[in-house]
Order: C-alpha cells, then structure tokens, then sequence
C-alpha cells in the first residue's frame, strides 16, 4: 500500500474510466446516492475494470496514454435500467457506443495491464451494488421510475478517459487522463 504526497493510502488496483458529464452526471450521482446512501459517486462509464498491475505505475500510465491516443472519440448513449442476476448490480446499459468501448478494452487488456476479470467486460454505467437482497427489487423499480423521467440528454461524448486508483476508502483518485485523438474510420 502506497501513501501518497496528498496523504491518501492508495492501493494497487487500477481502473480506466470516461466520466460523465451534467447534467446527466448530477441526476445519475444523485440517483446512485438515493439508491444506496452511503456511496460517493462520480458517474462514469468504465474502460478497463478495475484490476492490479505488476508494473510501475508511471510505465502503466504511459503504457495506456500511448493506447487511448490511437483511438478516435465516440459517442456513447446510456440506454435502459437493467440488473445483472448473477450479482444483484443495479445498471444502466450501453445502447450506442458498445463495440468502441469493447474495442479500447480488448487493446488495454494484453500486455502490462493485462488481468483476467472474474466477469466478461460488459460496459455499463453503475447505479447500486452490493445491496441487501430484500431491497434489490424495490431499488431496480426506483432507478427504473427515475431513468424513465430523466428528460436530458443520454449521450456522452468520449473524447477523453481517466486513469485512475484506488485508496483504502473505496474512493478513486485521478491519476491521468488522456484524450483520444485518433481519426475516424469511415
């Protein structure tokens, strides 16, 4: 375990993620604070899972810069509230963006930040996990009342990801953030 020149004890388990923005950020952290009220959340769409990495920090980091870059900026758009069975995770779906997230994925997943994910990858945005199981389905009926009379926009624009840590906190901290800067295809 790392402590950092900021003072947070961080961990080494990695993750690549593309955030959000509002107002579609503010109504999905609001949303996952009414579902479990204990959580602190910044909403994203997750790239590379979280996993540990067996090389420097620094080296994993330019590693995944020099990746991202050959990738061209996409559009995602957040579809429907659904669950996964198997772990009672309350999520949002990918509806456009899917083959290009799964894309970056299978690139960053081989060599340094290679792992193998208890799950497949199945891009999502998190609304509620770890849920006592009696409340599992009046919370997935709640999150589908709400995302149903969200009235914004559901497309996110990835033109950049994040590289971030995990601390002892179960929060994340920044570390990089790199733009995708490759040209369309097409």
């Amino acid at each position: 375990m790392a402590v950092c020149p900021d003072g947070v004890k961080r961990v080494n388990l990695f993750a690549l993620v593309v955030y959000i923005p509002d107002p579609l950020a503010r109504f999905l952290d609001d949303l996952r604070e009414e579902l479990v009220p204990a959580c602190l959340p910044r909403a994203h769409v997750t790239i590379l899972p979280p996993r540990p990495v067996s090389v420097d920090v620094d080296e994993a980091i330019e590693h995944t810069r020099a990746l991202v870059a050959g990738f061209a900026p996409f559009d995602v758009v957040a579809g429907e509230v659904e669950m996964f069975p198997s772990t009672d995770v309350i999520y949002i779906n990918i509806k456009q963006g899917e083959a290009e997230l799964r894309e970056v994925n299978q690139a960053l997943s081989r060599g340094p930040l290679s792992f193998a994910d208890p799950f497949p990858y199945h891009p999502h945005i998190t609304l509620a996990q770890d849920l006592p199981p009696d409340r599992v389905k009046p919370l997935y009926e709640l999150a589908c009342q709400r995302w149903a009379a969200f009235r914004h926009s559901r497309r996110i624009r990835a033109d950049r990801a994040c590289f971030v840590q995990s601390t002892v906190a179960s929060t994340w901290v920044d570390l990089a953030e790199f733009k995708l800067m490759g040209v369309p295809v097409g």
